[in-house]
């Protein structure tokens, strides 16, 4: 399963954390001549934004895209307001409301994130 991004927005509606987990690759630059040859292809994959409001007195909101088949985004969310509290809210040099910039959020994070993919989901146990 594919989680592909995770956003953490303040209370003003500020974007204050984006995270790009799947990047699709990116392909060479290709030349056309006229006419172009199109094909359209309907594709009939969908993506699940799931929101989540953990800290309902700061106000911060917890967004993840993923794959609609990708169980489990309820705890995860659990665990990236885990990850959110631990490693940004306890970091003397974070301030409420502004850029989370802080390396231990950004591994604990990409890790979190590939347990849920491995994983599924993540359980009771963790």
């Amino acid at each position: 399963m594919v989680i592909f991004s995770v956003y953490v927005v303040n209370k003003a509606g500020g974007l204050i954390y984006q995270y790009d987990n799947y990047v699709p690759r990116a392909e060479a630059e290709k030349t056309f001549s006229y006419p172009l040859d199109l094909v359209l292809k309907h594709h009939d994959e969908k993506v699940v934004v799931s929101f989540g409001q953990r800290d309902g007195i700061r106000g911060i909101k917890f967004i993840v895209l993923a794959d609609p088949r990708q169980s489990g985004i309820d705890a995860l969310l659990r665990k990236i307001y885990e990850i959110y509290s631990d490693f940004a809210l306890k970091n003397p040099f974070y301030s409420l409301e502004m850029p989370i910039r802080c390396e231990l959020f950004d591994q604990n994070l990409k890790s979190a994130l590939e347990v849920a993919e491995k994983a599924g989901n993540f359980g009771a146990g963790s």
